[in-house]
């Protein structure tokens, strides 16, 4: 076995090796014998049967298991000669080449991604300045007017009038598909906003004009994307009941109730307290705001064209795949089929996303460096909680979103993503 390495830099080293038939040859017969001494074949006592007959039945799989085996070898003395820790390898190493040559040996190359060695000094002094936000009385009042809105109470409307768009609603109805009530479409007392859109379209208009203990026959028709499939696109009656009409009653005062709401941590809350607070909240949210459109972009520029270190090629590549999947994504399907057969035109497209990429690797590790240097820690628990929330703010089961995470190999992104805003909201602060 002939063997060369180089460490092209601080983050990528190949090793180029020859396999000679002889020792293919030579680890087949040794994994036949140990498989001999296990093997059960008609004919031949255990133990006893003869590494030829065991070649010949499974000469295919042993020749890919001695093989794989002898670039297992190749791989670690790879490592052994070129002195890496096995700490500082990223990811599983690529076969790049892999030459059956006309004398039987094997050409083969390996690429091994390294964390690459990272000096980032004076990286404070590249946060750009930061423009404190200013908050006006109009605004404070127009916030606490919404908590006031949001915190009305419905009362029952006493006069006889017809049902008007913002009313709330207190209803029975029945749903009815050909003449035969269906599945999930029949409620009692069940409260509606009118103007929310929060039922079938059409559904909600109709029930304007009507009076309490009025029945009326609506009709509608189910959208074609219904989730139900035997509801989808049809048309059906819902028989309905107004049972009441509800308005909202917001209150006008912030008295000492209101305060005690809003401000619950409060021994004795004062209108001023909460103006007070109203504005901190606000000016937290334009900060945030300021922090992500335009301190976060400028400060991510300028540490990737700050610093210069070595990239692990396969991991760019990596990234530029996943750039080109993505887009394939989104073209039109002659688009498409056009990059299944131009490998030329594939390779031009992939360059599009090649710098783009190297910005995203370079990002990932100068972050991981500096977080390093922060102090930033993020547990396994932290991830979870992020993806439960996020799971429980679009309404999905949390234990299979954080499976569906698993199973995509998603969750050292997550934590990734995590580090980084704990990384980027520390450094701001402090400035």
């Amino acid at each position: 076995m002939n063997i060369t390495t180089k460490q092209i830099n601080t983050a990528n080293a190949t090793v180029d090796a020859i396999i000679s038939k002889e020792y293919i040859e030579k680890k087949e017969n040794a994994l036949a014998a140990k498989a001999a001494k296990d093997m059960k074949i008609d004919g031949f006592r255990k133990g006893k049967v003869p590494a030829h007959v065991v070649k010949a039945r499974y000469g295919e799989k042993l020749n890919e298991d001695a093989r794989n085996e002898a670039i297992r070898e190749v791989y670690e003395k790879a490592l052994a000669e070129l002195n890496i820790d096995a700490s500082t390898i990223i990811g599983e190493p690529s076969v790049t080449k892999f030459k059956e040559k006309d004398d039987g040996s094997i050409e083969t190359e390996i690429k091994i991604a390294l964390r690459p060695e990272i000096k980032i000094e004076n990286y404070k002094d590249l946060i750009p300045e930061i423009e404190q936000p200013v908050v006006e009385d109009s605004e404070v009042d127009a916030k606490i007017k919404d908590m006031l809105a949001s915190s009305a109470t419905l009362k029952k409307v006493e006069e006889d009038r017809a049902v008007v768009s913002g009313d709330h609603t207190l209803i029975d109805f029945e749903g009815f598909l050909d003449g035969e009530p269906f599945k999930g479409g029949k409620a009692e007392a069940y409260t509606l906003e009118i103007g929310s859109n929060s039922f079938i379209s059409g559904f909600e208009d109709q029930i304007i004009g009507m009076k309490v203990d009025e029945e009326r026959d609506i009709n509608v028709t189910f959208p074609k994307e219904y989730h139900a499939a035997d509801l989808a696109g049809k048309e059906v009656v819902f028989k309905v009941k107004l049972l009441e009409i509800q308005e909202k009653v917001i209150p006008t005062d912030i008295d000492e109730e209101t305060l005690k709401k809003f401000l619950p941590n409060e021994e004795s809350p004062t209108e001023e307290k909460l103006k007070e607070e109203v504005s901190k909240q606000l000016k937290a949210e334009k900060l945030s705001k300021i922090h992500q459109e335009d301190t976060k972009p400028k400060f991510v520029e300028a540490l990737v064209k700050t610093y210069n270190i070595d990239l692990p090629s396969t991991i760019v590549e990596q990234e530029i795949d996943m750039s080109f999947r993505n887009a394939l994504g989104e073209m039109e399907k002659e688009e498409v089929e056009k990059y299944s057969t131009d490998v030329d035109a594939v390779k031009a497209k992939r360059e599009e996303y090649r710098s783009d990429a190297e910005d995203s690797v370079k990002l990932t590790f100068i972050v991981d460096s500096l977080a390093k240097t922060e102090e930033i820690e993020v547990s396994d628990q932290d991830v979870m909680q992020t993806i439960y929330f996020e799971a429980l703010q679009s309404g999905q089961d949390p234990q299979a979103y954080v499976k569906q995470y698993e199973e995509q190999g998603l969750l050292p992104a997550v934590k990734m993503a995590i580090i980084e805003e704990r990384l980027f909201n520390k450094l701001f602060s402090e400035k």
